[in-house]
């Protein structure tokens, strides 16, 4: 079928988006990854249980570390700095905000890092032979992603 006769809508493209690191304000990223949540599986099960698998329950619910990855500009050093601010137990923690934008930019799914820091900061890696650009990268790390529709 063609699109033009596509009844269901198109699925969301993911490549229009901001990131929004704190008081630090908003930083072009060319990609996000790592917004998943997951919990640990419990299992449990009696001996005296009539029934041979164990019960499965959720608990305690984990958050990946968060990698964001960006150009590097000539005079552009704020992730290499921001790293460079984090002392044991004096890091000033963010609020960091991804948002997957529609055509008129606007917020159609936000993801929130909570109490986030940079555990890593990492440059480009270099080859003579390609003609790329140079892409830096910051791992974040926090205690929870949450999510809401716009």
């Amino acid at each position: 079928m063609a699109g033009e006769k596509q009844d269901a809508p198109w699925p969301i493209p993911k490549f229009h988006f901001k990131v929004i690191i704190g008081d630090k304000g908003e930083i072009a990223f060319q990609e996000v990854s790592g917004l998943d949540t997951a919990s640990d599986n419990i299992e449990y099960r009696a001996g005296n249980s009539v029934d041979f698998p164990p019960v499965k329950m959720p608990g305690i619910k984990k958050s990946s570390d968060v990698t964001l990855k960006k150009g590097m500009f000539k005079d552009d050093t704020a992730l290499f700095d921001y790293l460079m601010e984090v002392k044991m137990n004096t890091i000033q923690r963010e609020t960091v905000t991804v948002q997957l934008l529609d055509e008129e930019h606007n917020p159609m799914f936000t993801w929130t890092l909570k109490n986030a820091y940079p555990m890593k900061v990492a440059g480009t890696d270099l080859n003579a032979q390609s003609s790329e650009v140079a892409i830096e990268e910051i791992v974040f790390a926090h205690e929870g992603v949450s999510f809401e529709r716009a």
